[in-house]
């Protein structure tokens, strides 16, 4: 009897016949069986809002019609599917500390609080985002840990996100493309003032390197400018260039000139 439930546990493959090995399962198989278990699968995306769900249903299919409309984002993942070659960066608002590399700028600003229970560690950050074609946002993210602190704050700078204009103001250039500032614009924070002014093509980008980051996000490639008061205050100067570059927008000009102003993407 014994032998015969052998024999048929053999043909069901169950016990393996002479002379066959039993396959051994092979590390690679192991390892994307562990990995199989870890990776979740990719949350769907509900929309809470009036606007999201016009985007998720494809009413909305470009980003210019919510701020042609005054729309106002409350979604970052709104950004994330009308814009979907959007890039990030971060500004150096930190400085490092020790005996070792101190006083190197970095992307976090580390500060302490004293309580009965003893310091508690904040760290903040600065994000820009932009598609470098007409949309540049900022945001400040602030968070017990660094990688929170960082997503917080490219959260936010999408749900900031601003439509700019784009031309070729110099009197030196008369090439007609998007590739600088209308007109001279300035704007203020606190005692940081900075002034944008139109240059010709070819001249770059001649602000402070931080401001460079925010520009090419937003698209533009000439431009002078001139920055007065604490401008070692990252945080005023960046928000100064966020309230100039907002005027593109919202200074009044003649109809004849405004045609002539690339606002949002070509």
């Amino acid at each position: 009897m014994a032998e015969q439930k052998k024999l048929k546990a053999k043909e069901k493959g169950v016990l393996p016949i002479k002379g066959q090995k039993k396959q051994k399962q092979t590390k690679k198989e192991t390892v994307s069986a562990k990995t199989r278990k870890k990776t979740k699968p990719e949350e769907v995306w509900k929309p809470k809002t009036k606007l999201g769900k016009k985007v998720k249903s494809k009413e909305i299919t470009d980003v210019k019609q919510i701020f042609d409309n005054d729309l106002k984002i409350k979604e970052d993942k709104i950004v994330d599917v009308l814009l979907p070659d959007i890039s990030s960066d971060y500004i150096l608002v930190g400085q490092a500390r020790g005996k070792f590399g101190g006083g190197q700028r970095r992307i976090m600003r580390q500060t302490q609080k004293k309580t009965k229970a003893g310091s508690k560690l904040l760290f903040t950050t600065l994000a820009v985002v932009g598609n470098r074609n007409g949309y540049v946002g900022v945001g400040r993210g602030t968070g017990k840990e660094t990688v929170p602190a960082r997503e917080k704050a490219v959260r936010k700078a999408k749900l900031n996100l601003i439509q700019i204009g784009r031309g070729c103001g110099s009197w030196k250039c008369t090439c007609g493309e998007p590739h600088s500032l209308p007109f001279k614009i300035s704007g203020r924070s606190g005692s940081v003032r900075i002034t944008l002014k139109p240059a010709p093509k070819g001249t770059g980008l001649v602000v402070p390197e931080e401001i460079k980051k925010i520009l090419k996000l937003a698209g533009y490639q000439d431009v002078w400018s001139k920055a007065t008061g604490q401008t070692r205050q990252r945080i005023n100067l960046v928000d100064a260039t966020i309230k100039a570059l907002e005027k593109t927008v919202t200074a009044k000009i003649r109809k004849k000139d405004s045609k002539k102003i690339v606002y949002g993407a070509k």
